[in-house]
């Protein structure tokens, strides 16, 4: 007897009015218990295959059975969402009720269950996530891996044979990100669910038992995780990425360190290295730094923050403090990054510095105006500060390119010959040739391509400042990179950043100082490799460090010399180096 659970047999699909297959003639079987990994570019047909396997799409020719079931009635489809649960990547967009146990039970007071049946239900699902004690606390209260929990939760109160995660990581912090992949395998070993995991993270989908690489609609590879990532030109031909033990794996190589192959976790790399360490050996002398960050600029700050405090909805049953006496200071040229939890408070810190939120205690000055100040010119303030959302895509409005990134400079009352060449430079500064797009509607542009015109928009009105919040969130690697490299090039430009994620690799790479927020309180501050050697504590907080520092703390604990503070792969490979000079090609 078969043990597949889903067969997706020549499926394809194509959005009504679209002449472009976004599934594209995809044949794959599942089995029953399986944990299979969908990576692929935004826009590569991940999510639109997702929603085939929970029958919220059909598909336009072929045949998909999922489990046991080939929908093509209303009834069908229902079946199928009973045994295919699925879970998308923002929680708040899933999460209908006010109480957490009635959010879990929404779905099965659909199904008509009754009542006697959806309390075991609820209380069961709730308890396998973890999320009992909050079943009677507001969603809104919780943060976002807690939320992602619950909606995690209203899936397993369906008790489905299947679950597909939809990049249901994407919006949350390090630790919250690990507890719900953590959840996920759980369920998949523990209680034999099959799981469908689509990720942008390598170091996810490494854990997966198969993956499958989608491009243009097409699966491009198939296999084990080793084997897929073994074919790291053709993965990074692809836009995405491979994990960063095989990176530093290749480093180590090539510089003529032996190592088994198909090395991806930090562990792998760890053990490899202890055992090919001559046994009874001396380390040699380590460097002396991790090669620090630019120092950090002199002078006056652009933006100063004193004692700043900020309680939402304050008097109320709801009352929440998202700011608690934070003092900062930023100066001119530098790029700055902004790390907490979910809930931390970072966003509702950005949005004091432009003066979108005033609040009191606490004052914020930019370049020396007081923004609490009675009459302040907060219209001058924006021009000097320019805020980009989360997903700045939302930031777009007007018929054409063109027009969404003129609105700004034409509310300053500039001339028409004025707005034309802010326009014209600003699409050249994110990549856009003006000529190409300028007459497009943004809404037919790609997610990348909308997410550079938004900060087209913001830069056309020539700010001192950048404030982007999590600008590279939902991208895949290669989008990441892209627009990392832009922003980068905007500081280079002399445009001073400050740039909010929950990517340690990226702020570890791209910024010189690091802000961290903890529960509205300023926790740390300092040079990434600063930073960093909290390890332990950031780890508490929510927060994690990139994988080469972990490897670094392991090594030193099996008594390699390491220094402290160290995380770039160049520089963790050349400690392993100067550690191991004697096990190298030729001179074992």
């Amino acid at each position: 007897m078969s043990n597949t659970i889903i067969e997706a047999r020549d499926v394809c699909f194509s959005y009504e009015g679209s002449g472009a297959l976004a599934v594209d003639h995809v044949s794959l079987s599942v089995e029953q218990g399986e944990f299979l990994a969908i990576l692929g570019r935004n826009g590569s047909g991940k999510s639109t295959f997702a929603k085939l396997l929970n029958a919220l799409q059909l598909p336009t020719s072929g045949t998909l059975t999922v489990n046991g079931i080939t929908p093509s009635t209303e009834d069908d489809c229902y079946e199928v969402r009973k045994s295919c649960g699925m879970v998308f990547q923002n929680p708040d967009n899933q999460i209908v009720t006010t109480i957490v146990e009635e959010d879990c039970a929404f779905g099965l007071e659909n199904l008509g269950t009754p009542p006697e049946e959806i309390r075991g239900r609820v209380d069961d699902a709730l308890h396998s996530v973890g999320m009992s004690e909050f079943a009677q606390a507001s969603p809104s209260m919780l943060s976002g891996g807690q939320k992602q929990r619950v909606a995690v939760a209203g899936v397993l109160a369906m008790r489905p044979r299947i679950i597909v995660f939809d990049e249901s990581t994407a919006m949350l912090d390090p630790i919250g990100r690990r507890d719900v992949f953590a959840l996920a395998r759980r369920l998949n070993v523990e209680e034999g669910i099959t799981v469908v995991w689509i990720t942008h993270f390598m170091e996810e989908a490494a854990l997966a038992d198969r993956l499958a690489v989608m491009e243009s609609g097409r699966i491009a590879l198939m296999g084990a995780p080793r084997e897929v990532f073994a074919q790291a030109d053709r993965v990074l031909a692809l836009g995405l990425d491979v994990p960063e033990m095989m990176k530093l794996a290749r480093m180590l190589k090539a510089g003529g360190l032996k190592l088994p192959e198909g090395l991806m976790t930090v562990n792998e790399m760890a053990h490899a290295l202890t055992r090919l360490r001559k046994s009874g050996g001396r380390p040699c002398s380590a460097p002396e730094s991790a090669g620090a960050h630019a120092p950090q600029p002199e002078g006056d700050a652009v933006i100063d923050v004193k004692h700043l405090t900020h309680v939402y909805l304050p008097g109320t049953p709801f009352e929440a403090k998202a700011l608690s006496d934070v003092s900062l200071a930023i100066r001119s040229g530098e790029f700055v990054g902004i790390i907490g939890h979910t809930g931390s408070g970072k966003s509702t810190l950005i949005t004091h510095l432009n003066g979108l939120e005033r609040s009191e205690p606490g004052t914020v000055f930019v370049k020396g105006r007081d923004l609490g100040e009675k009459g302040a010119d907060l219209i001058s303030v924006r021009q000097t500060v320019g805020l980009v959302f989360q997903y700045p895509e939302y930031q777009l409005f007007e018929e054409t390119v063109a027009k969404d990134v003129a609105f700004g400079p034409s509310n300053l009352g500039l001339d028409s010959a004025e707005i034309d060449r802010r326009v014209q430079r600003a699409l050249s500064q994110v990549g856009l040739n003006a000529q190409e797009v300028a007459e497009k509607s943004p809404f037919e542009l790609s997610g990348g391509q909308k997410r550079r015109v938004a900060i087209a928009g913001v830069l056309a009105m020539q700010p001192d400042i950048l404030i982007l919040d999590e600008p590279a969130a939902g991208l895949d690697p290669a989008g990441r990179r892209e627009m990392l490299e832009l922003i980068h090039g905007i500081h280079e430009s002399g445009v001073t950043v400050v740039m909010v994620s929950h990517s340690m690799d990226d702020v570890g790479r791209y910024c010189d100082r690091l802000f961290v927020l903890n529960r509205g309180e300023l926790a740390y501050s300092g040079t990434p490799e600063q930073v960093f050697l909290h390890d332990q504590r950031l780890h508490e907080i929510g927060l994690d460090v990139p994988e080469c520092a972990k490897l670094a703390r392991m090594l030193r604990g099996a008594g390699f010399a390491m220094p402290e503070g160290i995380y770039r792969a160049q520089d963790v490979c050349g400690a392993i180096l100067n550690n191991l000079s004697g096990e190298v090609s030729g001179d074992a």
